[in-house]
């Protein structure tokens, strides 16, 4: 196998989920309906959130953001899927494929933040409800917003100009549906030992933390529930806030549980096509399911969704 160096490698090939020619015109159509699907049903949460002022809140500020996230990370590797089995291509080029690792990893790890962001939003209006106006004020909001970006921008671009260092050989096959870092790094021939130890400390640390948060916040408000639930009935934003945290720890779970569930069939199988699949459970299924969690049991939101789409089609 002839070494090549990575200024002149041209392009990678995606060998996708499947290379059954029959099952492409089945897969299109579930991938095109499901991103379809994640894309209007985030835009009409950022557009409910918008248009009703009762959603001017903390909470559904970081709703609204996680739902831009998601949009932005599917159209980061669905709409380039579509098109090589539409075209029937599997190549990807150099510089998209890269751009395609900087930009998942940034999404993903804003996403991770936002989650606990959220946790504590639920912490405050629950544990601490006679200043909550004074701890998530807008200005924190906005801050916290501006840091989440920067870490995860920091930590995109550390990785994309870590796999700027390395050579490839000429047999630039991925098994994957779309540029996964990791299985980049395995294609090279270079030495990438330091790629794989950023990979994993970097991603575990910048994983870890927010969901030692989100864990943190919840046993704390667990904890608090004896001495404060005399008062939900009083408390309308308190009362709010332990009606939203089912839904918050559905979105928890699904995002996290599905990406322990990459982990591990990527550790325990060889298979190329379960390592996959099991990626489109984390990248595809998590920010469909999103719109709908939030939407159905929350009161508010299902008010404003209404207001959004019913109204109009009177006037």
């Amino acid at each position: 196998m002839e070494p090549e160096n990575q200024t002149r490698v041209a392009e990678f090939l995606l060998l996708g989920l499947s290379e059954d020619p029959e099952l492409q015109p089945v897969l299109f159509g579930l991938l095109l309906t499901m991103y379809l699907v994640t894309v209007l049903g985030n835009l009409l949460i950022v557009l409910a959130v918008t248009s009703d002022s009762h959603l001017h809140t903390p909470m559904y500020f970081f709703l609204s953001n996680l739902s831009i996230v998601e949009i932005c990370c599917t159209s980061t590797v669905i709409p380039k899927m579509l098109l090589n089995i539409q075209t029937e291509s599997k190549t990807i080029s150099y510089a998209g494929c890269l751009t395609q690792v900087c930009f998942v990893l940034y999404f993903a790890g804003i996403e991770h933040f936002l989650l606990a962001a959220m946790a504590y939003d639920h912490y405050a209006a629950i544990c601490h409800l006679h200043r909550y106006s004074v701890i998530m004020n807008p200005h924190l909001c906005v801050l916290l917003i501006l840091l989440f970006l920067s870490i995860s921008i920091v930590d995109a671009l550390l990785h994309s100009l870590m796999v700027l260092r390395l050579s490839f050989c000429t047999d630039l096959e991925i098994p994957h549906f779309f540029c996964e870092l990791d299985q980049v790094i395995k294609l090279s021939y270079s030495a990438s030992l330091i790629n794989n130890i950023l990979f994993y400390l970097v991603s575990g640390i910048l994983s870890s933390v927010p969901l030692l948060g989100i864990i943190y916040t919840y046993i704390k408000i667990v904890s608090s529930v004896p001495r404060i639930s005399s008062q939900l009935t009083s408390a309308g934003v308190r009362h709010k806030a332990f009606s939203t945290c089912g839904s918050h720890l559905s979105v928890v779970s699904l995002c996290y549980g599905t990406g322990f569930g990459v982990c591990i069939s990527s550790a325990v199988t060889d298979s190329s096509t379960n390592s996959a699949a099991a990626s489109v459970m984390y990248t595809v299924v998590p920010p469909k399911l999103n719109p709908f969690i939030y939407s159905l049991r929350s009161r508010d939101m299902k008010e404003a969704l209404r207001n959004l789409i019913i109204k109009p089609l009177f006037w």
